[in-house]
């Protein structure tokens, strides 16, 4: 199950707590209806629609113990909003799209998603299923081993604590020998590596989409009370009309824009799926919903936003359509009741393909955006846009072996040159990006770590940023790389690897280090941190990247004494060197407004753009 109608006439800003259902004459008991015949829901963590952005991000993978600085900073995290029944006002885009598919099964009656806290007053003896989507049930994604293993001794992030919380609220309802638990989901993967059934009390584990009919199946066998197989891969849509858009409320205003991506990546599991681009109508139409139902902020779920409206067409997807994109996203943003619109995914090279699509969808984005970087950006009130991509390593050798066409229609001979042009064109438009990094990775040498580290100083000289998130190689179910085996736990980390990843963070937390005071807090309590804990946990190979980390000495005065490696100097290519590398039955579909074109360069015939629009997005 992945990733939307409940309670279409819940007035008002739906912000108040209303009663919840009716209980038994004991108050205690079932509900009065008996329950509902399905249940759905997701941790707490993965629910919220609030408090910032990247807290969500923050919860995947800081370790509980860090829950308390949450406490402080977001101090009303946990408050939640209700629809007039008592079910959630918002719940995960995949949630929402679990439900819109059953409603084509089963009564929307029979069918509620509640917040894991409510559970009790929907589960009765009527209820057969309770559905759970989860993303990181037992903190073994990417970022998560990484942060929980550096700052804690337990590698349990808050977002674990609270899918298990969950699991723990389903089963031990008086009810539970009379529903089976479907787990769906990015994180089922975990259950299943782990065997972790038993642990959570999981009947079966769906992985694909619940449009599949081998989805709707799993439910109508549970509410049989047949026996579930516990593991069961579905099929992914193929095409457009059979992808579902949800119509009611999602978390951060999460609506579908593509599936797939095209590029290939050996370790990633998105990119295995078919590459679809949703029409535009779709894409308003679950806009319109998150809007009416008192949502501000929309974001599109994609695995790279550029590949829109180019999908199947007579241009390849590397080769942005400008006006469509415009399109989209201006009538987005322009939608009465959107104030706030956040990118999520993207890849790198598009931005030196075309750098005055970039300047456009800034002057279209940026006024919505509602990220504030007053150190960096040149925004009148510091606005900024911060897609995610994937920048994974420096070094081309190993960007050869897991991710050989990330770069196109570049070569990625190229990457490193590709990536600081790209950053420039996206920096001098006020995009500052993350950067994910991975760190460990299958055969990786000292010297695949010094070339990425070479990268990440080379973007330091030139002045360019970005949000730079290192993690450790996950061999990720079902992907190309899920049987190789990398850096496993922090301890088994490199001198160079915990540099790179020290060196990272140094540089993230740069635009937040103009007091005068704040640069001598961090030594101070980077040190005392050192000798507490991180020196037992992390081994002697920790030891120099913290205090590089730390800014205890100078990086060359670390570098002279054989410490660390500050990187060379990088010669890389011009954005016109790179148009000219770019094969030439590609060099067709380049814009020439954007300039720097390759001599000799003959622009194709014009195209009417219009009707290329209606034609791709419609």
């Amino acid at each position: 199950m992945s990733h939307i109608e409940a309670n279409r006439n819940a007035g008002g800003n739906g912000s108040a707590e209303v009663s919840s259902p009716a209980k038994g004459p004991n108050g205690s008991g079932a509900p009065q209806d008996g329950g509902k015949l399905i249940v759905l829901t997701a941790p707490l963590t993965e629910t919220i629609d609030h408090a910032g952005f990247f807290i969500q991000m923050g919860m995947a993978s800081m370790p509980v113990w860090l829950e308390g600085v949450l406490d402080r900073k977001y101090p009303e995290w946990r408050k939640v909003e209700y629809n007039p029944d008592g079910s959630a006002r918002y719940m995960p885009a995949g949630v929402r799209l679990v439900q819109t598919s059953l409603e084509r099964e089963f009564k929307k009656d029979d069918i509620v998603a509640c917040y894991p806290d409510d559970l009790h007053k929907f589960i009765g003896p009527r209820t057969r299923v309770v559905a759970v989507s989860t993303h990181n049930p037992l903190g073994v994604t990417f970022a998560a081993g990484v942060y929980t293993s550096i700052f804690g001794s337990s590698k349990e992030p808050i977002n674990s604590k609270y899918a298990k919380l969950a699991f723990e609220k389903i089963n031990t309802s008086p009810f539970r020998k009379n529903f089976k638990v479907i787990v769906g989901g990015s994180g089922g993967w975990q259950i299943i590596q782990t065997n972790s059934y038993e642990q959570l009390g999981v009947d079966c584990v769906v992985e694909g989409r619940s449009e599949s009919a081998d989805s709707m199946a799993l439910f109508h066998k549970a509410i049989r009370g047949e026996a579930l197989p516990r593991e069961v891969n579905v099929a992914h849509p193929t095409t457009r009309d059979s992808i579902l858009m949800p119509d009611t409320r999602t978390t951060f205003g999460v609506v579908e824009m593509t599936t797939g991506c095209g590029r290939r990546c050996q370790f990633c599991v998105p990119d295995l799926n078919p590459q679809i681009d949703l029409p535009k109508e779709k894409i308003m139409q679950g806009v319109r919903a998150n809007v009416r139902e008192g949502n501000k902020m929309i974001s599109l779920a994609t695995e790279d936003m550029f590949i829109w409206g180019q999908v199947h067409t007579g241009t390849p997807f590397f080769f942005p359509n400008r006006e469509a994109l415009l399109d989209l996203y201006s009538e987005i943003v322009n939608t009465p009741g959107v104030e706030h619109h956040v990118l999520s995914h993207c890849t790198i090279a598009p931005f030196v393909v075309d750098p005055l699509l970039v300047k456009k969808l800034t002057d279209v984005l940026l006024p919505k955006s509602p990220i504030h970087l007053p150190r960096l950006s040149n925004h009148p009130q510091g606005k900024a846009l911060a897609p995610l991509a994937g920048l994974e390593t420096g070094s081309v050798r190993m960007a050869k072996k897991i991710m050989p066409s990330k770069a196109v229609p570049f070569s990625i001979e190229d990457w490193p040159s590709i990536v600081l042009e790209g950053l420039r064109v996206m920096n001098e438009n006020n995009w500052f990006p993350m950067f994910t990094l991975m760190v460990g990775n299958p055969g990786e040498t000292d010297e695949d770590t010094m070339a990425t580290l070479d990268l990440v100083y080379e973007m330091e000289r030139r002045g360019l940023f970005a949000f730079l998130v290192p993690s450790i190689f996950t061999p990720l179910h079902d992907t190309r790389m899920e049987k190789e085996v990398g850096v496993t736990e922090t301890r088994q980390l490199s001198p160079l690897q915990w540099q790179l990843i020290m060196k990272c963070w140094k540089n993230n937390l740069r635009p937040g280090m103009y007091s005068w005071w704040g640069p001598l807090a961090w030594r101070l309590g980077s040190f005392l941190l050192w000798l507490y804990k991180l020196r037992r946990l992390n081994g002697p190979n920790f030891t120099w990247a913290l205090l590089m980390f730390a800014s205890a000495l100078p990086e060359k005065v670390m570098e002279r004494m054989g410490k660390i490696y500050i990187g060379k100097p990088l010669k890389t290519k011009s954005r016109k060197e790179l148009l000219a590398s770019i094969r030439p039955n590609f060099r067709q579909y380049l814009r020439p407004d954007t300039g720097d074109m390759p001599d000799g360069y003959t622009p194709p015939p014009s195209k009417p753009k219009g009707l290329e629009i209606l034609q791709s997005v419609s």
